[in-house]
């Protein structure tokens, strides 16, 4: 049966460029929050129409991977991309602190660290929207001990779609273990961007990386999560493969971990 009753409300907003934000939705009491790092919830904005003589009332829904950690408190954040002729970000676009709207009532997913052995050396690697999942494993995890080294690849088109970034760098400020590696794809020539420029395999040859993460990519001793674009995950994926990387799979565990986003 179709869900009619907004649920939980944007308790915080922050337009990170006029294409990309971060939203904090705050269910309504008694609404529980259990999760692990990684996975993700479901929002839905009502919507209402006519067929024939009736009017329906109905959510459109999408699914958006979880930012917050579960140890941040009653609410789940969101970091969402505006897609001009989706079925949901152009409405949701327009919410503001304050508005109504659906959460699922369960969190789903599999991309989480369950099947992660600790102590590995660990690399995040993601596109655009897809850092979120890596911003809620390293907020629940870090200083834990969960990993050995960790190293986040972002890749954005611009310096200024690289959301999270100070949060990033002071984390690497402090912790010597800890490395944040951006690049961007489309930054104009001139612009005061001193970072990597182009696509994440550069940075997975295997002399590069160690000079950006400082340890080695070792199937043995290296575990990568990779989220976000499908092509940038199939040609990492094998260009990996030549190092002796592999996708895990149940029955034939491997080092490679990796969600697509559409």
């Amino acid at each position: 049966m179709e869900e009619k009753t907004c649920n939980a409300t944007i308790t915080y907003r922050e337009d990170v460029t006029d294409e990309l934000y971060i939203i904090r939705v705050t269910p309504d009491e008694g609404t529980g929050l259990s999760f692990e790092p990684g996975q993700y919830g479901e929002i839905g904005i009502p919507e209402t129409h006519i067929e024939g003589d009736t009017t329906v009332h109905k959510f459109v829904r999408r699914p958006y991977s979880i930012a917050s950690a579960p140890s941040a408190g009653n609410h789940l954040e969101f970091f969402i991309v505006l897609v001009p002729d989706g079925a949901i970000t152009p409405k949701l676009w327009h919410q503001k602190v304050g508005d109504r709207v659906w959460l699922g009532p369960k969190i789903k997913g599999k991309f989480t660290l369950d099947l992660i052995p600790e102590g590995k050396d660990l690399v995040f690697v993601a596109t655009g929207t897809g850092l979120a999942p890596f911003i809620s494993m390293i907020r629940e995890f870090h200083g834990k001990g969960r990993w050995r080294n960790l190293a986040v690849v972002h890749c954005a088109r611009l310096a200024k779609d690289l959301a999270y970034a100070e949060e990033l760098k002071a984390l690497a400020a402090k912790d010597p273990h800890f490395k944040y590696i951006p690049t961007v794809t489309r930054e104009p020539d001139g612009s005061p961007w001193a970072g990597l420029r182009g696509r994440v395999q550069p940075i997975f040859e295997p002399a590069k990386f160690r000079e950006l993460t400082g340890f080695d990519l070792s199937p043995e001793t290296c575990q990568v999560m990779i989220c976000g674009n499908p092509e940038m995950i199939s040609g990492l994926q094998d260009q990996l493969g030549a190092f002796g990387f592999k996708e895990h799979k149940k029955k034939d565990p491997g080092q490679i971990h990796f969600e697509r986003f559409w």
